[in-house]
């Protein structure tokens, strides 16, 4: 006979991301409206070995769908990478009696959350978990979309837009910084969207002369007197990228850091959806007993997977947009 479900919790891990809260809301009012009680388990993992909870209703999540940031804090948490911390969460789940915990945020959440399930199964305790992909970089190999990507892509677009209106008036060249330390779908992104005049990403590798200057040189041969370079911070250093600039060909860019405004911000309306149907699934298959999944987009639907199947998925970078964007840019100056 199968365990019936109860109680489950839900936080947010690692990195916020815009939508978060819209997560939250869904996965408490689907619980609640299943007949489920809803714990709020502050400051991720580290909340749930230090006792650190809230009970949430409908109610509490009122109000919250176009905040962005997360009303239940996050964080990373060292200890929970170890044995002994798994087992400080195993004994608060038993001790707030949790049928299951949906965790929003990245793969190494999910990694998580897979360990304390494995956990919680050499020790003879029913505990599913379900995960909801949330980062700004949509660097998760198991979905195509993750919650955060389109409001980041929009406050950087909106950023940018601005700074080229000095930069027009000034003539000059622009060095820009997104996110993406491992991952350059935010800066090709953006960059298509902006008309940029180069992107910079860690997925392709940087030669110089082809990828900065020349086409630089195109664009001033095409009229164009301001430039946009757009860098995903893990494909080069900002700062260096710009000496070099002045180096070869005498301009002298302003560097500008986006940083942690990328993060804030009300979502969109896709990311609002998106986070709305995922918090939906994510209650729905743990209603269902189809726990320790990962809710993913595939294709443009919203589905689940296998948490192991999911983790073990790689995302191949789609150089055809990279191309797009070459084509687009190529002799023509940007915009």
């Amino acid at each position: 006979m199968e365990h019936q479900v109860k109680r489950i919790g839900v936080l947010t891990s690692g990195g916020d991301a815009p939508g978060m809260n819209a997560a939250i809301r869904a996965v408490v009012r689907s619980a609640v409206g299943q007949g489920i009680e809803c714990i709020g388990i502050r400051r991720g993992w580290n909340g749930l070995i230090s006792n650190d909870f809230i009970r949430m209703d409908t109610s509490s999540v009122s109000h919250i769908i176009d905040k962005g940031g997360t009303l239940l804090y996050t964080a990373r948490s060292e200890e929970f990478r170890t044995v002994a911390g798994q087992d400080k969460a195993l004994a608060a789940c038993r001790l707030l009696g949790l049928d299951a915990i949906v965790a929003i945020g990245g793969d190494g959440t999910f990694r998580g959350a897979l360990e304390l399930s494995r956990r919680a199964k050499e020790k003879d305790y029913q505990l599913q978990v379900a995960g909801l992909p949330a980062t700004i970089d949509n660097d998760i190999g198991c979905s195509h979309y993750t919650i955060g990507f389109d409001t980041a892509c929009n406050t950087c677009i909106e950023c940018i837009d601005k700074l080229r209106d000095t930069m027009q008036s000034h003539e000059r060249c622009s060095v820009v910084e997104v996110m993406g330390r491992h991952a350059g779908y935010l800066a090709l992104s953006v960059g298509i969207s902006i008309g940029a005049t180069a992107v910079l990403i860690p997925e392709r590798e940087l030669d110089f002369e082809r990828d900065v200057i020349e086409k630089i040189r195109r664009a001033h041969l095409a009229g164009t007197t301001h430039y946009m370079i757009v860098v995903a911070e893990g494909a080069g250093d900002t700062l260096e990228i710009s000496r070099k600039i002045f180096d070869s060909i005498g301009l002298d860019p302003r560097v500008t850091v986006l940083g942690h405004i990328q993060r804030g911000g009300a979502p969109t309306r896709q990311d609002r959806e998106t986070a709305s149907c995922m918090g939906y699934t994510a209650v729905k298959a743990i209603v269902e007993h189809r726990g320790n999944c990962v809710v993913v987009t595939q294709e443009g639907n919203i589905t689940t997977l296998e948490m192991e199947e999911a983790l073990a998925m790689k995302k191949e970078f789609d150089m055809s947009r990279y191309q797009i964007l070459e084509a687009l840019t190529n002799n023509c100056g940007s915009l």
